[in-house]
This record gives structure tokens, C-alpha cells and sequence, in this order.
């Protein structure tokens, strides 16, 4: 098996229309262009061999060399610093964000080389891969400097500055190159259909310009949150996260930036993550809107209430839980048989065979970041959310295949009922709020009955807990989110013992699984990881609760299992590795509402010590 880079060691760079990955050795390995949900250009995290990379690191022959990583501070331009005997030099690795809203097929991938000490010699391998791998390609040189990659309907052009000559190797490129002290040089990618003109050659000029812009852009950006807070840091790293996973010209947000990284190394748990689900994108709102990023929030919810009114869903439903940045409900599952998967992970799958199931929570998180505003489309908005309510109160009793997406069978999942309290819930408060036309005696009618429901079917006696599912003993960590929902107060006795039921059953060390698959079977093998999400719900909960020190010691150990540029994928292994799709938006939205919740608390506690 070939060689693969922790998941961890890596960095993301965007242009809020594609995003790239980029390891601490140098390495672009993943790349998925013109948008997040294209076929992959560069694939090589999911095959060393066949899926495809561009490196441009210090030569092999550097002696003592060390490599650190980092973010210019606010910003995602990522900088890449090798240390060695004969000097220190950089790779800064950055996209500048599109401003025009329009989707466009030319993206563009700058990477600046510089020595800042000494004098150092650097390779340049560049081996794309269309097509996820399965497309050839061809190689035309335009000059010693310049080449164009032709795939079947997308090309990349290489350019590079004066100092790199370009080299063929077989149809791919290298090149290797000597820099001193104060000396720079640049290779740009830039992909593009096929027809198109050539990108202008870059000039070193040009370059720093655009590397401006870009830093202006991202702290500009950053500028308008209203937290202040104690982990600025990990806050502002989390909300460009978030950014950098949605996609401009629809306002959706991404799950993550990956497809196919295994929740179990080896394991068949490798799922693709380059869609929009309505869970994760409503939570990544609300922590947007929580955060002060207005902007996004009004995006969203123009996206969301175009799903509303398009319907046409695979599942049959008003909402399917997920669908394509563009709105498209069709994401057909398809398994690449001919790539090995991360580190002999396989099956490798790009679309989700889940877009169908009924998973009858995500109305109350739409619900939820609707109700964030006053305006929710007009009248012809509020007309399609009251009808979509009306359709709920005759659907909410219903078996489905819950948030987790499990593939063992449907059942009466207690978040899911709670999640529908929070749609009628919602939806109440804004009919009467803004005086809206709505039944809402039937809406009322509808939310206690689920109330009544939850507390009669959810709770159980014998663990003194809300469980899962009716017809199980077993916990679910998705139910820590009840009292930032309103469901219960977060003191309230049954909640206090259903998260001491949690604490006891759930909680590895401060880090949360969700639920315990061996307990309640999910039709999948394997085992996985705890789960980031869960994790910083968990400190939420506690900091909620009045348990403040053991919520700060819990997030202040959280933040340890955070990469090297503060970064986070989907789960923590059993030997503190980074596990599943990276980075991911549900473990930064989450991070962002313990971070509030705990600040809130210590504040509080601060002042009435005074």
C-alpha cells in the first residue's frame, strides 16, 4: 500500500467556488474543479498512484530540513515553510475569492515560492488526473514556461515564472529550480473549459497584487464579526472555514471539502461530502448569523426557499436532506472501483445514495434559520413556509431514517421529533410575531402533540434519559442540541439526567461519540471514531447547564485534537487522529456555539463574582 499523509496535515485554500487541499509536505492532493462537486483534477488522498497531485517543495538533497505550516493571520492564503541547513524559504498557497456571483469555469491557483534566507533548490512535479483518474489527458507547451494540461472537458494551464523551466515528463511536468535569499518565483494552475482564452502569463508584480487583494478580502470580510470573545482565534479560524465551504453563486453551504475519507481507516464508511444537506447548512447559518455574518444568512435562505418551491425531490417529500450546490436533487451514488481509497479505504463513492431517505428533522432546522428574520421571502415566501408547515402536521408521525443516516432501517427517532417541535415551534413564533396568515391553533395542536409524544415514547425510565429512537435503551449525542432548541430548559431535571446518562455511557475523555452502533446496529461494518460535532455540543450543553468548569475543561481539551492551522475533520480516531471528510463545517459551526455558549457563562460568572 502506498504512502498517504495524515488527514491532518493539511491545510484548505478556496475561492469560495472550489476548494483545494494542501498538505504540510507541499502537496496539492485534492482539487475538484469548476465547483466543490466536480470531478477531481487532483485526487491523490484517495489514490497515491492514480489520483493525481501537483508538489512544490525543497529539494530531497536540503539538509536537516523541517517543514511547518501556517495561515497569514485572518486570512486563507496558506504558507508552507521549509527550515534547512542551507536556508528557509516558503510556498504560499492561495486562491483569491471570485467577487462576481456568477458561477464561472475558470479558477485560479496561485503558488508563490520565495527564500526569506540562505539559498534554496526546489522540485516542481505536477501529474493531474482528470475525471477522478479515469480520464487521460494530453500535454501541449506552449513554451519553456508555459504548458496546458487537455482533459475531456476541462483543461489546466501551468505557468511559471522566469525562473522554472518547465520539464515533460511523460505526459506530466517537473521542473527544479534554484532560489536565493529575496528571490521569488510562481507557478500558477488555472482551470478552465476547454474553449476559453489562455490565461495571461503571470508577472511577479501582478502576483503580489493579487496576494493583497486577497488578505484584503479575507480580513475585510472577517471584520464584520461581533464576537469578542476569548478564542478569537479558533472562532475567526472556524467562520473562515465556514466561508471557504460555501458556494458563492447559490449561497449553499458545503458539508466538507472531500469525498470518500474513511471514518475507520479501512473501513467502509467513506462518504462523499461535497453537498449541500439542509441540517448542516441551516447550523452553519445560524452560527454565521450568531457570529454577525448577515450576508450569508440572507444567501442561504434565498437558496433554501428556491428548494421549497422547486420540489421534484428523489425521496417524494416538500424537502430531500440534501441536494447539489446548485440545487439539483439528483446525486446518484457511484462507487470508483479503480482507486484504492485513502490508505486502502474503499469503497471510494462520489454522490450519496442517502438523498432519498426521509429524514423528517430537517424541517426544523429550516424552520430554525427561516425564523432568524424578520423577512422570509414576502408573501410568496411566507405562503410557501406556512403550506410547508400545514404538510407537516399531517407528516410528523412518521418512522425515518434519522439525522445519522443510517442505513439499518427507518424508526421513530426522538431528534427527529424534536426537530419537528422546532418546525411548528417556528413557526408559530413568526405568524404571531409578524402577524402572518396561518393556522396556528392546528400548529399548536401539532407542536404539543409531539411535546406529549417525546416525553411519553422519548424518555425512558429505566436509563432516567431521552433515547434514540422509541423502541431502544440506546443514547444519541444528536439530543444534546434540546435546550439551545427551547425543547427543555437546560437545568431542567430530566435534561440534567439525561446528559449525567450521557456522560456515563457516551463521553471517552471529554471526546463524545454520537451513539453506540454496536447497541443500536446502523447496517454498516466497522466501528468509528467520537465525533467532533458531538464533542463541542457536549461543552455547549455543559456551559448551558451551569457546569462551567468541566464544559471549559472539556473544549479547552477539545481544541488539542484541532490540526496544526486549527483545523478539524468529521471524527477523532481511538489514537487522537483527524477521521472522515476535512475539513468539516458541522465540527467548526459547532465550535463557533460552545465557544458563545461558554463565554456567555464565564462572563456571567465573572460579573457576579465582581
Amino acid at each position: 500500500m502506498n504512502a498517504y499523509p495524515p488527514i491532518a496535515e493539511h491545510g484548505i485554500i478556496g475561492d469560495l467556488q472550489t476548494a483545494a487541499l494542501v498538505s504540510s509536505a507541499g502537496t496539492i492532493d485534492w482539487w475538484c474543479t469548476p465547483r466543490f462537486d466536480s470531478p477531481s483534477i487532483f485526487a491523490s488522498l484517495l489514490d497515491s498512484e492514480r489520483g493525481g497531485f501537483c508538489r512544490l517543495a525543497v529539494d530531497s538533497t536540503a539538509r536537516d530540513a523541517t517543514v511547518r505550516q501556517l495561515y497569514m493571520s485572518d486570512t486563507a492564503i496558506l504558507l508552507t515553510r521549509f527550515m534547512a541547513a542551507e536556508g528557509v524559504g516558503e510556498v504560499g498557497d492561495f486562491m483569491e475569492p471570485i467577487r462576481d456571483p456568477a458561477p464561472t469555469d475558470r479558477h485560479r491557483l496561485v503558488r508563490v515560492v520565495r527564500v526569506v534566507r540562505g539559498t534554496l533548490t526546489f522540485t516542481l512535479t505536477c501529474r493531474p488526473r482528470f475525471d477522478y483518474g479515469r480520464a487521460a489527458h494530453t500535454l501541449e507547451r506552449i513554451d519553456n514556461r508555459a504548458v496546458v494540461f487537455h482533459g475531456p472537458e476541462t483543461d489546466l494551464h501551468l505557468q511559471a515564472t522566469d525562473s522554472i523551466a518547465l520539464q515533460d515528463d511523460n505526459g506530466d511536468i517537473t521542473a527544479r529550480f534554484t532560489l536565493s535569499e529575496g528571490e521569488t518565483a510562481v507557478v500558477v494552475l488555472t482551470s478552465m473549459a476547454g474553449d476559453g482564452p489562455a490565461p495571461a502569463h503571470p508577472a511577479l508584480s501582478d502576483i503580489a497584487a493579487e496576494l493583497e487583494q486577497c488578505r484584503g478580502f479575507w480580513q475585510s470580510w472577517l471584520r464584520s464579526s461581533t464576537y469578542r470573545g476569548r478564542w478569537r482565534d479558533m472562532v475567526n479560524r472556524s467562520a473562515i472555514t465556514l466561508k471557504l465551504l460555501t458556494y458563492a453563486p447559490t449561497g449553499a453551504p458545503i458539508a466538507a471539502a472531500t469525498m470518500g475519507l474513511p471514518e475507520q481507516v479501512g473501513g467502509e464508511r467513506n462518504w462523499d461530502y461535497r453537498y449541500t444537506w439542509i441540517r448542516d447548512a441551516s447550523l452553519s447559518v445560524r452560527a454565521l448569523i450568531d457570529l454577525g455574518f448577515t450576508e450569508e444568512a440572507h444567501a442561504f435562505r434565498r437558496w433554501l426557499r428556491g428548494r421549497i418551491d422547486a420540489g421534484g425531490t428523489a425521496s417524494g417529500e416538500p424537502l430531500q436532506i440534501m441536494y447539489r450546490i446548485d440545487g439539483d436533487p439528483k446525486l446518484e451514488e457511484e462507487v470508483l472501483t479503480h482507486l484504492e481509497g485513502y490508505r486502502g479505504s474503499a469503497p471510494v463513492r462520489v454522490g450519496n445514495a442517502a438523498a432519498d431517505q426521509v429524514q423528517l428533522d430537517i424541517y426544523g432546522e429550516a424552520a430554525d434559520a427561516l425564523a432568524q428574520a424578520s423577512d422570509i421571502g414576502g408573501i410568496e415566501g411566507w405562503r410557501t413556509f406556512a403550506n410547508l408547515t400545514d404538510w407537516l402536521t399531517d407528516n410528523w408521525d412518521r418512522p425515518d431514517e434519522g439525522i445519522w443516516e443510517t442505513r439499518g432501517g427507518r424508526q421513530d427517532f426522538t431528534y427527529s421529533r424534536l426537530m419537528t417541535w422546532v418546525a411548528f415551534d417556528r413557526g408559530i413564533r413568526l405568524a404571531t410575531t409578524y402577524s402572518r396568515p396561518a393556522d396556528v391553533a392546528r400548529w399548536t395542536r401539532a407542536r404539543d402533540a409531539v411535546f406529549q409524544q417525546i416525553v411519553e415514547r422519548g424518555w425512558n425510565a429505566k436509563r432516567q434519559a431521552f433515547v434514540q429512537h422509541y423502541a431502544t435503551e440506546v443514547l444519541d449525542a444528536s439530543l444534546l442540541l434540546m435546550p439551545r432548541m427551547g425543547f427543555l430548559s437546560p437545568v431542567d431535571p430530566a435534561w440534567l439526567s439525561t446528559l449525567d446518562a450521557m456522560d456515563d455511557e457516551l463521553v471517552s475523555d471529554s471526546l463524545v461519540y454520537r451513539y453506540n452502533p454496536e447497541a443500536s446496529p446502523d447496517g454498516l461494518r466497522g466501528v468509528e471514531g467520537t465525533f467532533n460535532l458531538c464533542s463541542f455540543l457536549y461543552v455547549e450543553a455543559l456551559a448551558r447547564a451551569g457546569r462551567v468548569t468541566q464544559a471549559r475543561y472539556a473544549f479547552d481539551k477539545m481544541l488539542t485534537y484541532a490540526n496544526h492551522v486549527g483545523l478539524f475533520a468529521e471524527e477523532i480516531g481511538p489514537s487522537g487522529e483527524q477521521l472522515g471528510n476535512f475539513p468539516q463545517a458541522f465540527t467548526h459551526l459547532a465550535l463557533v456555539a460552545a465557544a458563545m455558549a461558554l463565554d456567555d457563562q464565564l462572563d456571567w460568572a465573572e460579573a457576579a463574582a465582581k
